[in-house]
């Protein structure tokens, strides 16, 4: 679409160049100077089809070398137009073609986002066209019409680019929300397969226990304490978990300490390599110290992804000083 419309505004540009060229040939009474003329027919043509064209298929911005050369050729052309008639036939529609032309190359170089060298080339016009013609004179043969195209121009190129914008920032938006939905389908995925391994494993053993209606030995009581727990943390912290975290809960509590998992979304933005070198820190806290109460929690803090607590009693009021272990696992890595 953006290639369609810069093709189609550039044939336009094309052939408004070449109407107001053939304006200037089509005389109705010789020049006093022709070649004076004929030489700005040509500077014109050369001007604005290279402002037009140059660079236009690989950057929609008009090299600043370009820029300035059609700003000096539009001193030059109202010129030798001047020059090469006589004063009679100034005001004859083939000797004011200049000021529709460069009305053109201004509008050209607004489209070409030089913006301030597109009005210095309208400037240039009103000073050469009221001098050669007067302003009022100017005016009444196509000065006004020059410079609403130009300031037509610029305001569509400001809307233009804004738009353009826009509709960047909103695809950026829907990229950003097409790929949150595709991680949380992965993550609820990944819970549902945590959840369905949970219960493989807790099903054969909570099955018994209803079936014996709670008479088990102490081995079957153990099993069911440990899947009971596996299935709690599966469902509270599934994002804590790998199978060296699992291996380290399990082993504390087949010692006998109470471990809770709480995920609170300790771990949301944070990167998955990231998130497993917190996993693997948790399970290292885990297996180096002993507790009787284990409480892991990943609180949403801006600093912290998971705080493990190691406690010396199982509970009660008496206990709340009794902390043995006081762990904090930054969201980002620390530099040692």
């Amino acid at each position: 679409m953006n290639r369609t419309v810069r093709s189609v505004a550039t044939s336009l540009a094309v052939g408004f160049a070449m109407y107001f060229a053939a304006r200037g040939v089509w005389w109705i009474e010789q020049p006093t100077g022709p070649l004076l003329m004929v030489a700005a027919i040509g500077l014109y043509l050369v001007v604005v089809n290279a402002a037009i064209l140059w660079d236009s298929a690989t950057s929609v911005r008009m090299p600043l070398w370009v820029a300035l050369v059609t700003l000096a050729s539009s001193v030059l052309i109202p010129i030798l137009v001047t020059l090469s008639l006589d004063p009679l036939t100034l005001t004859a529609p083939f000797a004011t073609w200049y000021i529709g032309a460069l009305g053109l190359v201004g509008i050209v170089c607004i489209v070409r986002r030089r913006f301030v060298i597109g009005w210095l080339v309208v400037l240039v016009l009103v000073v050469a066209s009221s001098a050669y013609l007067g302003f009022f004179v100017a005016l009444s043969l196509g000065l006004v019409g020059s410079f609403m195209w130009v300031a037509v121009a610029h305001l569509l190129v400001m809307f233009w680019d804004r738009a353009v914008r826009d509709t960047e920032r909103l695809a950026g938006i829907q990229q950003a929300v097409s790929a949150w939905h595709a991680t949380q389908q992965v993550r609820q995925k990944e819970r549902r397969l945590r959840t369905q391994f949970a219960l493989a494993v807790a099903g054969p053993v909570l099955s018994r226990a209803v079936a014996s209606r709670g008479a088990l030995d102490a081995e079957e009581r153990l099993q069911a304490r440990l899947a009971e727990g596996r299935l709690r943390d599966e469902l509270r912290g599934a994002d804590l978990l790998n199978d060296a975290v699992r291996d380290a809960i399990e082993d504390a509590r087949r010692h006998g300490a109470v471990v809770t998992v709480f995920d609170e979304g300790g771990l949301d933005d944070v990167d998955e390599a990231r998130r497993a070198v917190i996993r693997d820190e948790l399970a290292r806290v885990l297996r180096d110290a002993d507790a009787e109460r284990w409480i892991i929690r990943a609180a949403r803090d801006p600093l912290t992804a998971v705080t493990v607590v190691g406690r010396a009693g199982a509970g009660g009021q008496s206990d709340d000083d009794a902390v043995d272990v006081f762990h904090e696992i930054p969201r980002e890595a620390t530099e040692h």
